[in-house]
């Protein structure tokens, strides 16, 4: 990351005792430069004064004018709150000069005790010499930090807002407007809500951490930079305050491009950590000046200050290639190389039902495409299914803001606090139809379902699932099953596993209940108690068919310490009850810190195989809580068959 430099004028603008209204605290500055004048916006807090009962200290907007962005004068208070909306504080602008206007947004308070449903967001808009013409109430929900992009964006106005401030998780999202008016349309803002997720842009890691937007976008030759504040472990005594930064696309500002690894800057001289809010940096301004880019933020809730760091360097570290390698196993020798780059997919908390953990993807190949469907888990512990797509099988191009498919039979509802919901898919392709077996779970007893798509609908994503079928029969704890691609005499194949082993079924038909349930009649293969693998194993991915046989990955669990391990078999073309060949040793097994630790310790579980170019992707959830994957010639896996 670039060095950050502290302004040796820090704190550059302190309150004033000459003044009631920001006599307490000056802090969370914004900035804009027009002509040779920089005018600076702040958040001014007043001392302790009689209103409602109450002593309270009430912030408003304060205004300063200065030829350098460091020395301010002609102090004043520019905002005040007088609205029934507004009117126990106006806090923290964000300021966009646009078509001749300067834009304020800013946090309005219009209850004490203060409370979620009455902070908001509030607009006042100023002319060139920053005289209020008009004000105006903006979100009708709980939202903070909104601001304008500087110029329109494919013709509209565009804003980033971070919704649910004060009832987490925080997110940040994007608004984009059509004309003027519709920033403050209740009928805008009802519809924009009701579809809030598919307007998030999500950068949360953990939902235990907080967010909001910082500085108002500044445009790049790279993408449109943001400043934001990130905090970690925000509901502890331990939360710590950041500055990060993410790039966006410039034409379509929903699509991050690159973001800092590691914050930018972090609570430590005296006027940081000493103040109104101990231990507080609050980004709140950024300019571009020569070729630094400078940010403004609060420290301590007290004071303004800034810094600055060398913009391209930034840039740079954003937007640099990451070392996209599969890397040899140190554990397994020939067997598959995990990409460098992996977890591909983790959970998003601003997701509710993916909050918890994304993981065990199935995959497919087709129109140009890998689309992966992958487990996803919400804080209560029900699973549903989620999507994503890639060119390349390794870099995540597109993912979905909500699930694709819910559990909505009775197989699958939630009977009992715990797991429950639709788990592990795994995805068949067969003629135009796109089969997805997964595991059914009502929190007593895991079932084997199904549900088929037609592949056009699935690579557009139309959602039109046919209704799910349960295929085994109650009390049975059957999993891990899937659809051969193709039928084989006539005959639909089915894998699934029933007490620690795996069963194959030829079926004439795919219609079930009534008592005409799955059986466990055949089995591939069982544990082989003098090996490691002594306590159960089930199949993988849906087996490849290749010009040798079908291969098929399945996974062992080893005793002690139930550590889950990847081998292969070779089936029979035309009868895949027929065993060809195995691999004589384990080809993955977990080495990786995001596979050993996390949900469920010691685990590699593939759903998910597609061979392309002669290479075998095996798409695989990492500890029961993230997405990757990794690689293997298909000739190197037929060696280790010893073939």
């Amino acid at each position: 990351m670039p060095e950050v430099t502290r302004l040796h004028e820090n704190p550059f603008l302190l309150p004033s005792q000459d003044s009631d209204w920001d006599a307490r605290a000056a802090f969370n500055p914004c900035l804009v430069k027009k002509n040779h004048n920089y005018h600076l916006f702040y958040r001014a807090q007043s001392r302790q004064k009689e209103q409602i009962n109450e002593s309270l200290s009430i912030s408003s907007v304060g205004y300063a004018k200065g030829l350098d962005g460091i020395h301010f004068n002609q102090r004043k208070q520019l905002i005040v709150p007088d609205q029934c909306w507004d009117k126990f504080g106006c806090e923290d602008p964000r300021v966009t000069w646009l078509d001749d206007r300067f834009y304020i947004f800013y946090t309005a308070l219009s209850c004490y005790p203060f409370e979620a449903s009455g902070i908001r967001v509030g607009l006042a808009i100023c002319d060139e010499d920053c005289k209020l013409i008009e004000k105006h109430p903006v979100t009708p929900f709980n939202a903070k930090a909104m601001t304008l992009f500087p110029e329109k964006i494919n013709n509209q106005f565009a804003a980033l807002l971070t919704v649910h401030t004060d009832l987490p998780p925080a997110k940040i999202a994007l608004a984009l407007f059509d004309e003027e008016q519709q920033i403050w349309s209740a009928k805008y803002w009802g519809d924009w809500y009701a579809n809030l997720d598919s307007h998030v842009i999500p950068l949360l890691r953990n939902h235990k951490d907080h967010l909001e937007v910082g500085a108002p976008p500044i445009k790049t030759d790279k993408g449109w930079l943001i400043i934001y504040s990130y905090i970690s472990d925000y509901f502890t005594s331990d939360r710590s305050f950041a500055i990060e930064a993410v790039l966006l696309d410039l034409k379509n500002p929903q699509k991050v491009i690159g973001r800092t690894s590691e914050p930018l800057l972090v609570p430590e001289r005296e006027y940081e950590l000493v103040g109104d809010i101990s231990n507080v940096i609050f980004p709140s301004g950024a300019l571009i000046q020569k070729d630094l880019l400078y940010i403004y933020y609060g420290a301590a809730d007290t004071t303004c200050c800034a810094a600055f760091l060398p913009l391209q360097q930034l840039l740079e570290n954003m937007t640099s290639k990451q070392d996209d390698r599969f890397v040899v196993s140190t554990s397994v020798k020939q067997g598959f190389n995990r990409f460098s780059g992996n977890p591909i997919i983790m959970p998003r908390p601003e997701f509710s039902w993916e909050a918890k953990a994304t993981f065990n993807p199935a995959a497919i190949y087709a129109k140009g495409k890998f689309h992966l469907i992958y487990r996803a888990m919400s804080l209560n512990n029900t699973s549903v299914f989620g999507y994503a797509s890639s060119v390349d099988g390794i870099h995540i191009d597109e993912r979905s803001a909500s699930p694709i498919y819910l559990p909505t039979e009775a197989f699958e509802q939630k009977l009992r606090p715990g797991n429950s919901g639709c788990e592990d898919p795994r995805i068949s392709l067969m003629g135009n139809n796109i089969y997805v077996f997964y595991t059914a779970f009502d929190g007593y007893t895991p079932r084997v379902a199904y549900t088929s798509i037609s592949l056009d609908d699935f690579v557009n994503q139309r959602w039109l699932w046919k209704r799910p079928m349960v295929i085994t029969p109650p009390g049975i704890d059957d999993k891990d099953a899937c659809i051969l691609p193709k039928k084989i005499n006539g005959k639909y194949i089915i894998f699934h596993r029933v007490d620690g082993y795996i069963c194959i079924n030829s079926v004439d038909s795919l219609v079930f209940g009534g008592g005409n349930w799955l059986t466990n009649d055949d089995s591939v293969i069982s544990p082989r108690k003098t090996y490691w693998d002594n306590r159960k194993f089930g199949i993988a991915a849906p087996p490849l068919e290749t010009k040798l046989g079908w291969l098929l990955f399945f996974h062992r669990i080893s005793m002690p310490g139930d550590i889950y391990k990847i081998e292969a078999l070779l089936l029979k073309l035309d009868d895949p009850k027929q065993v060809i060949a195995e691999t004589d040793a384990v080809i993955l097994e977990p080495e990786a810190e995001y596979e050993k630790h996390n949900q469920v310790h010691n685990v590699v579980f593939p759903c998910g195989a597609v061979l392309h170019n002669q290479q075998v992707y095996l798409f695989y959830g990492g500890a029961d809580q993230v997405v990757c994957i990794a690689r293997m010639s298909l000739e190197g896996i037929f060696k280790r068959l010893g073939i």
